[in-house]
């Protein structure tokens, strides 16, 4: 995972028009925030997680749409994970940090997953949800970006014959909380370089799985076909976005299906009983 080195400073940060502009066209357009909403941030002290709280933060200052904010962290070491520097930052940004021990990593090695990052994804889905759900959100926010909805899309396609994506914004019956993802508009390029700007430093925990996955070969993928199609990412998205009825092979009811499925020939009354 990469680190982004940089000096905490008080306060919300202010973000860029154009970082402003595409989170708020996903929140607008997937209808993500409303008054009254109680948010619950998953925070892991990467780079989207971290950019995110910032920007929720800093919307929350001048939006007309009044909504509470709290950061919830998963660490997956069970306590050999050292939060202070997230709860500094969550301290200047006078937003309450819940830090939940868990041990996902022994769970993993115990396991031996052959994809131990939807198995990772899918534990702090859940204690995320617990943990948001006890303290009285309705909502939880996560960090996914455009790079992770293009990975995703495309792992679907290539592994299980399927063009899909996680949703934007997804309801999950069991936790009775509404999952919304942000900055689904923002590439991994950007989302860098805002972080930059702002001086923010990264202290996510480094994940010892991370280095040879299917999104990281994905990701590789992706990385060889982008000099030939520049615009990939843009319309793998627009693809999920503008998917018409039209686009989909429909199959027809099947009056002759005798035909088709047997090599002995119809009779003239047979043909008759089908018209």
């Amino acid at each position: 995972m990469d680190e982004i080195k940089g000096k905490e400073r008080p306060g919300p940060l202010r973000i860029s028009a154009k970082i402003r502009r595409l989170t708020g066209r996903a929140i607008y357009r997937y209808d993500m925030i409303t008054p009254g909403d109680r948010i619950a941030v998953g925070v892991s002290g990467g780079k989207d997680s971290l950019l995110l709280l910032h920007i929720l933060k800093f919307i929350r200052t001048y939006s007309p749409v009044k909504y509470d904010l709290q950061a919830f962290s998963v660490d997956m070491t069970n306590g050999q994970w050292n939060p202070a520097p997230l709860q500094t930052l969550c301290d200047s940004l006078q937003v309450p940090l819940h830090v939940i021990p868990y041990a996902i990593e022994h769970i993993i090695d115990v396991k031996r997953e052959e994809s131990p990052c939807s198995l990772c994804a899918n534990l702090r889905r859940g204690i995320l949800n617990a943990a948001a759900q006890k303290a009285g959100c309705n909502k939880l926010a996560l960090g996914h970006n455009l790079d992770d909805v293009v990975e995703t899309g495309l792992m679907n396609l290539l592994r299980n014959g399927r063009f899909r994506s996680f949703q934007p914004k997804l309801w999950h019956d069991r936790a009775e909380m509404w999952l919304i993802r942000p900055m689904i508009y923002l590439s991994e390029f950007q989302i860098r370089n805002e972080l930059h700007r702002l001086g923010v430093a990264t202290f996510q925990h480094c994940c010892k799985y991370g280095a040879d996955t299917e999104r990281s070969r994905t990701k590789s993928l992706i990385a060889e076909l982008k000099p030939r199609f520049p615009d990939l990412k843009q319309s793998v998205l627009h693809a999920l976005e503008h998917h018409a009825p039209a686009d989909h092979w429909t199959a027809t009811p099947r009056l002759y299906a005798g035909v088709y499925e047997s090599d002995r020939p119809v009779s003239d009354s047979e043909r008759q009983s089908d018209l």
